[in-house]
């Protein structure tokens, strides 16, 4: 019980761990273009903590599904771009407008509807498409750190053969023991302060709506909030999305004005989190989700401290622990997608457009990709019923004479 226990924390700190240091960077930078200093910017990072770990933990416990809250990694992407010529009290105003659309999507339940008729295996297609490149740069990353990742994998390898209920524990333990050991990771001199929220007045124009707020709404739903659906989906599980939605928007409306620019569902730190090394058990998964959002939370209020800690740990141990965190996870979804002969072509065309970089109108591919998938379906059935109505009218002929 206790090793069950104990690999539920492992996998919920990192998925913490994993959805902080890969995108710390962006927010600082997206924060920093629009003047605040490191005060400021730490308040962005505990409002954001603050909301991700309270949410996930409760929508977890109360639904009894592994639904993990993260911030919009894309949306801070976006800010760094959109933000130019705009104030920080403007865009916070369109941090609070997009927050506003989003609840409106879930209080409306149009968004659920549209994802309700996405089939399990163009979402399982998706899921590949997006964790593919994280599986890939485990190989990449090994090019430039052979011996932290080779030994990474080869721990992997082992424990997944043997003890696969602790392989994860066992690899973060060799990758940060290793890193240690080659003078990679070398643990700064750190100040235990704890965050404080700094408010900011928002200062609502038109012009920061549509160039912040609305492709803010855009990006989140499309890159975050559809491909966290998805994986749920892939994984069995069927979370109330409009219940989840309106949460998520309110308390992205509460935490706006001291930075919160904006919170979703989880996509690949949640896959993390309902792989079999979190529990065999489907059904317990939503422990290790919980576990992150207390980590979550603990983050937030160190946020100040836990950036100058996150900065020194060598990015090749992160990436390599995200990618084969999410092996299995990868290999799941391509059974799943591929496993119907009717929904192959369709599948795989998700598969392909969702792992290629194709961006259009500030919509990555993740949407393109069961867009193309969907379309392929569309296409298929029309050309079948074409060929079958030719057929009959064939047979009508033939009677007839």
């Amino acid at each position: 019980m206790r090793g069950i226990i104990l690999n539920r924390i492992n996998m919920g700190f990192i998925a913490a761990l994993v959805g902080f240091t890969s995108s710390i960077a962006l927010i600082y930078q997206a924060a920093s273009n629009l003047g605040a200093d490191l005060v400021m910017v730490s308040s962005w990072i505990f409002a954001l903590g603050l909301g991700m770990g309270i949410t996930s933990v409760a929508l977890s416990l109360y639904y009894r599904t592994p639904l993990l809250i993260a911030w919009s990694t894309p949306g801070a992407a976006l800010l760094i771009t959109s933000t130019q010529g705009f104030s920080i009290n403007e865009a916070v105003a369109a941090f609070l407008f997009s927050a506003c659309l989003i609840t409106l999507s879930g209080l409306s339940g149009l968004f659920e509807k549209l994802m309700n008729r996405v089939p399990l295996q163009i979402a399982s297609a998706m899921l590949a498409g997006i964790l593919l490149s994280f599986g890939i740069d485990v190989f990449n990353v090994m090019a430039d750190s052979p011996l932290l990742v080779g030994l990474m994998f080869i721990t992997y390898l082992i424990t997944k053969a043997i003890i696969p209920r602790f392989a994860m524990l066992a690899i973060l333990i060799v990758g940060i023991t290793s890193a240690w050991a080659q003078g990679l990771f070398i643990v700064p001199e750190l100040e235990w302060r704890l965050g404080e929220l700094v408010y900011i007045e928002p200062e609502f124009t038109l012009a920061a709506l549509i160039n912040i707020g609305f492709p803010l709404f855009i990006v989140t739903m499309a890159t975050q909030n559809m491909p966290g659906i998805a994986i749920l989906k892939a994984h069995g599980y069927h979370a109330p999305v409009s219940n989840v939605m309106t949460i998520t928007g309110i308390t992205n409306m509460l935490i706006a004005p001291f930075g919160g620019f904006g919170i979703n569902l989880a996509a690949i730190t949640a896959a993390i989190c309902m792989s079999e090394e979190a529990d065999e058990d489907p059904k317990k998964r939503y422990w290790a989700a919980v576990s992150a959002g207390v980590f979550y939370l603990l983050m937030g209020i160190c946020a100040l401290s836990l950036m100058t800690l996150f900065q020194a740990m060598p990015s090749a141990l992160i990436m390599a622990l995200a990618g084969i965190a999410l092996f299995s996870t990868i290999g799941n979804s391509l059974q799943h997608a591929l496993i119907e002969s009717s929904y192959k072509e369709a599948a795989l065309i998700t598969f392909l457009v969702t792992a290629s970089d194709f961006s259009l109108w500030n919509i990555g591919s993740a949407l393109w990709g069961v867009v193309a998938g969907l379309m392929t379906i569309v296409i298929f059935s029309f050309t079948t019923l074409i060929k079958k109505s030719s057929h009959h009218k064939k047979e009508d002929s033939l009677s007839s004479n």
